[in-house]
Parts: C-alpha cells; structure tokens; sequence
C-alpha cells in the first residue's frame, strides 16, 4: 500500500506540493489551538476554542495555499531541475512551471495592489495616503507587456514542441526570448524589493523560480538534441544544400552543437530585442523604452523621478476639501501635520480647527458631543468627495459655518489669528506672540 502511494505521488507530485502546504497550514493551526488551550485551562472557553478552532481552521487553508505553496513550489522547482541534472526527470514538472506562471504572477499582482498599495497612475500624479505609483512607465508599458509574453512563447514552444520537428534556429530564438523575459522580471523584482521588508522577501521566489525552471528546460532540450543526433536517422541530417554553403555550413555546425545553445541564445538575445524594438517603435513605443520602463517612475529603487507628495485623506473631511478641491476655491495656504503625516492646509480647515479647540477648553462636555457627531458623520461625508468639484461643493456649503467659527473666535480670544496661524504646526498660539 505504502509502495502504491509513493508511485501516485510520484505521478502527481503538484498535489502533493498542494498536499504539503495545506497540512503545514493545519500543522500551524494545530499549534495554535493546544496553545489556547493551556492558556485557558477554565471550562468556560470551550465554546471559545471552538469557534477559534473554526477560524484557524480556515485560515490555515488560506495560509497554505498563499504563504506555504509559494515556498513549496520553490523547492519542487528545484528538486525538479536537480532530477533533471541526474537524467531522472520528474514526470509532470511542466505543471509546476504553469503553477509559477500563473499562479505566481496572480500572487505577486495581488501582493502589490492589496499590500503595497500599488496604483497604476505614473509619477506625475499626486496619490493619497499610502498609494504608490506603478511601478512601470505607462509609456513603456507596451513593450514590457510583449518582452514577457515572448518569452511565455518561447517557453512553450521549447515545452511542447519536439526538437526533430523545431529548426535549431528556431530554439535558440527561442532561448534568447526566454532570457529577455528574465532579465525583465529580475529587473522588475529588484525594482519593487525592499529588503527591509520582511514581507518582500516573497518577491525573489516568483524570478528564483523563473530561473530554476529555464535552467531545467535547458537541460532538458540539450539532452534530447544528443539522443536525436545519436540516432541514427540523425545521420541523414544535413545533407541538404546548405553543405554548398561555407557560411551557412559553419552556421549550421554550430547551432548543431546543442552545449552551445545557451551561449548562443544570450548572444542572439541582443539582436532580437534590436528588432523588437524597432517593431514596437512603429507601434508609438521610444527606442530606450526598455530602460525608461523602470527609471521614468517613483517610490521604487531604479526609480530617477520625484513624485508630488502624496496628500493624506483622513476622517477629518475638511482635511479632505482642503487638499482635494481647485487652489482658486478652496485657496490651500500651507503644508501642516496631522496625526504625524503632512496635510494640505486652508484658512477654513484651520478657522474650524482653532474653533473646535476653543470649546475643547471652555465647553469639554459639549466638545465631546460635537466631536462625536463630527466623527460619526465626517468620515463618511469625506468617503463621498471622489472630485474636485464634490469639494468645492463642500467649502461652500461650509462658508456659513466658517463665518460662525471666526465670529465665535473673536468674541473669545485675545490673539485669535494667533490661534488661527498655529493650527497644523505643532505650535501653540503663546508661541506665536513671543
């Protein structure tokens, strides 16, 4: 029985990769709950542990399938390319390769729109909060999209089709698109990696895999080619009018040499992009677009252009008017600072900042009354304001109240412009007057 098992999972050795991480998930899971367990010895937390159970349970799963399988899939990648090395390949390893692809790429867009906070505006856009500009020029984007899908191309091409049916020239096109889309991706990786993120350091598995599975593949198609020239109908290869030639003879004798495949595949990869190139430029694409994919951007390591900076949005909706709506309205004055980040400052925001504060010392128990609606309601007044135009919609609906605040200033403060000047500064109005 056990002799029948080990033979399925050789079979099936993704679901066994699948298997692995779901029960290193529930292993985690596990630990957790005989963790609760002695932390609470009183009968009253069973119906707790229960539901925590439950919980853990699912995300256990979740867990497996999104922290452990990327880890698990790294290894089989590489205990699939040393297989191949002792001439044992693992049978079903192209799965694993599909895994990275798709699965990998889906991951690693997720982690920087969900994560990272990754938007698609290019660097000349102010962002909010902790929004980030994409990572890759919009203007280059074309020719970074096309890079990558030659060399998905390439990889099936050597994947699915037999050598004795591919011109050798062919594979090692073949080879130097597949180096392209590396050199891409492990550009995009150093690109977006912040090794002080702990995080981040998933990053380096989707290139790390990407890497071992080309290594694999040509190994794999090296191989093949000896077995095929040692055959025997290999000897009635080339007796064609090519042997006439001088040129296209040595041509041929070299591209035969399959040890010299990968060598070849990284020198024929500079004309090919050459030639990309000029293709893409008929399509409106710049001839160094391939470098300003990564430098005309901002935020990231290869990044040459400085960003606006980002504009803080929070529950305080005039914070949100201030920086959102037309200079000529809402007429921003100055950077301050809000709860420890910078906000765009107008004189209505700071007027009702300094009234708040007023009747924080003079009336606390209303003060808190009012806070309490203004943080009810604020918040989700400030969800709704998406425009320009919705906020200047706002500062004029707020004029009325603004005039009340100034007046109330006035009738209760010696120094109210004082008090006016400091809001957002970290000052106090006593400062101000000496």
């Amino acid at each position: 029985m056990n002799t029948e098992k080990i033979k399925f999972y050789k079979k099936h050795p993704v679901l066994l990769a699948w298997l692995i991480s779901i029960f290193i998930g529930l292993g985690y899971a596990l630990f957790t709950i005989i963790a609760s367990v002695i932390h609470y010895e009183q009968r009253d937390y069973v119906w707790e542990i229960i539901k925590a159970f439950t919980e853990m349970f699912t995300w256990a799963i979740l867990m497996g399938a999104v922290l452990v399988f990327p880890v698990v899939l790294t290894i089989s990648e590489g205990i699939c390319l040393i297989s191949e090395a002792w001439e044992r390949p693992v049978k079903g390893a192209w799965l694993f390769d599909q895994h990275v692809f798709w699965l990998g790429g889906f991951y690693e867009l997720c982690y920087l729109g969900l994560i990272m906070d990754v938007t698609s505006a290019d660097w000349q856009t102010q962002l909010s909060n902790s929004n980030k500009h994409t990572p890759i020029y919009s203007g280059s984007m074309v020719t970074f999209i096309v890079l990558i899908l030659l060399a998905f191309i390439g990889y099936e091409i050597l994947q699915s089709i037999p050598l004795r049916k591919l011109p050798p020239l062919v594979t090692v096109l073949s080879i130097s698109a597949m180096y392209l889309g590396l050199l891409e991706l492990i550009l995009f990786t150093v690109q977006i990696f912040k090794p002080t993120i702990l995080l981040d350091g998933y990053l380096l598995l989707f290139p790390l895999c990407c890497v071992l599975l080309v290594v694999r593949l040509l190994l794999k198609k090296i191989r093949e080619w000896n077995a095929l020239m040692q055959n025997a109908e290999a000897e009635h290869f080339g007796t064609g009018k090519i042997y006439q030639n001088p040129m296209l003879r040595w041509c041929d004798s070299i591209l035969r040499k399959a040890a010299w495949w990968p060598v070849l595949g990284l020198v024929l990869m500079f004309p090919l992009l050459g030639i990309l190139i000029a293709i893409l430029m008929l399509f409106g694409q710049a001839p160094d677009s391939v470098i300003k994919a990564f430098t005309e951007t901002s935020d990231w390591n290869l990044s040459l252009r400085q960003a606006p900076q980002n504009v803080m949005y929070d529950e305080h909706y005039l914070c949100t008017v201030a920086a959102g709506g037309h200079e000529k309205v809402v007429k921003p004055i100055r950077l301050g600072r809000r709860h420890g980040h910078e906000v765009i400052v107008n004189r209505q925001l700071c007027i009702a900042n300094a009234f708040e504060q007023v009747l924080e010392e003079r009336t606390p128990g209303f003060h808190r009354a009012l806070r309490h609606f203004y943080d009810t309601y604020g918040f989700p007044v400030a969800r709704l304001i998406h425009s320009k135009y919705t906020a200047d919609l706002v500062y004029f609906i707020m004029k009325p109240l603004e005039w009340i605040f100034l007046c109330v200033l006035y009738l209760t403060d010696a120094h109210p412009e004082n008090r006016i000047a400091v809001q957002y500064t970290g000052k106090t109005a006593a400062q101000v007057e000496e």
